[in-house]
């Protein structure tokens, strides 16, 4: 006797349902991950780059995907933003509502050693992304509203990734940009320049 099971969609494939949306800051940017993976803000409307699934992965936890792209946003061991062709540990972030019913992004796996304090999504005064160790949850450069645009097909994350991840053995994922290519808002920063 033959038994015919269905084959299992390609991973590839959009797979769950769920909602684009745009972040937009309380500084008076939205977040937008470019393609070059430059992380900003931006005063356009319009803005394709700056339009984001955000997947659930848990209670309260989340994915920031850029839609055009493809890309994730994520921080690294030293608080500083990236984006990463492939879904990893570094690419969860706890959405948390504040108390002005604005939403804070804050690091899953990196805070504060001593004080346990979160590491944070912030756009400073002038649409620049900040250093996430640098930004405190009650400013206003922590605090996102979430504005819904449309129901949309998108891959579920996964982290079959990780094994590139872990050989990487740079602390950043293979086949994503550098943390050093974004720093200060996309301003290429020299691996020797002293600060």
């Amino acid at each position: 006797m033959t038994m015919n099971f269905p084959l299992r969609k390609s991973t590839s494939e959009p797979q769950l349902k769920g909602i684009v949306t745009k972040l937009y800051s309380r500084q008076g940017f939205h977040l937008q991950l470019q393609a070059d993976g430059t992380i900003d803000g931006t005063k356009e409307e319009d803005n394709g780059y700056s339009e984001f699934f955000s997947p659930p992965l848990g209670l309260r936890v989340v994915a920031i995907q850029g839609v055009q792209t493809k890309l994730y946003l994520a921080m690294n061991s030293e608080g500083f933003l990236y984006t990463s062709e492939h879904f990893t540990p570094e690419c969860k972030f706890k959405e948390s509502v504040f108390e002005n019913y604005y939403v804070t992004y804050s690091s899953m796996i990196y805070r504060q050693q001593q004080s346990g304090r979160g590491w944070y999504l912030g756009l400073n005064k002038e649409g620049e992304i900040m250093k996430g160790n640098h930004v405190k949850k009650n400013k206003p450069a922590a605090h996102f509203l979430p504005k819904p645009l449309k129901v949309a097909m998108y891959r579920e994350p996964s982290l079959h990734d990780l094994t590139e991840f872990s050989r990487s053995g740079s602390g950043t994922p293979t086949k994503s940009r550098s943390a050093s290519a974004v720093l200060n808002g996309g301003k290429a920063v020299s691996q020797n320049e002293s600060t």
